[in-house]
């Protein structure tokens, strides 16, 4: 059989890919959750999202409300910072940040023998903004965050949870879901720095 293809425009591939992950879907979804599990799923395109991403009581609404008070977002890798819609976050006052390739970041981490991740998200915190964390990569970020949150009192407007791996994956995410702070997490091992931007620009984009 002859294989064919054919060029389209952008908005058209991206309308038939959501029109095909409608028709495909065989999970029945929460209208509010829709846009980002769908969102996630064309990222990846990988339905066991429609089953394991878990989300806190009334998160969208209030991420939604953090985002249009200015928030700003917290990435623990540049490709996730790269991959937010900065312009339509800026529209609101909101800023993204990746502290991960800064110098006094890779110097505490080495003093106290702990990840870069980690000490990003103490500098995060000092910022005294209200803040968004997307955490794509580095459970250890997740992990600081819960240590933070229980032993200070900063709280997060929310906190997006998809690292990937094997390593502490799991249980990172799990830590989370058990403190009072608003979540959207990828339960198991699955997620990554893309899905992470994808979730952030997904409720960016359900703000008129």
């Amino acid at each position: 059989m002859k294989i064919q293809a054919e060029y389209l425009a952008p908005e058209t591939i991206e309308k038939r890919s959501f029109e095909i992950i409608e028709a495909e879907l065989k999970t029945k979804l929460d209208e509010e959750l829709k846009p980002i599990i769908k969102r996630v799923i064309h990222t990846t395109a990988d339905f066991d999202y429609a089953k394991n991403l878990c989300f806190s009581d009334g998160v969208v609404k209030k991420a939604l409300e953090a985002i249009k008070n200015g928030a700003d977002i917290i990435t623990d890798t540049n490709m996730g910072k790269a991959g937010i819609n900065k312009k339509s976050l800026a529209r609101f006052g909101g800023d993204v940040h990746c502290f991960m390739a800064d110098e006094d970041v890779a110097l505490k981490a080495k003093e106290r023998g702990v990840t870069r991740a980690a000490i990003s998200m103490e500098k995060a915190v000092e910022l005294n903004k209200s803040l968004i964390f997307a955490i794509g990569n580095a459970p250890t970020a997740l992990i600081r965050l819960h240590e933070l949150i229980l032993k200070t009192n900063i709280k997060p407007e929310l906190i997006i949870g998809v690292p990937v791996g094997f390593v502490n994956v799991v249980e990172a995410k799990e830590l989370i879901m058990e403190t009072d702070v608003p979540y959207i997490i990828a339960r198991g091992r699955k997620g990554g720095s893309n899905v992470a931007a994808c979730i952030c620009n997904a409720l960016l984009y359900m703000i008129p």
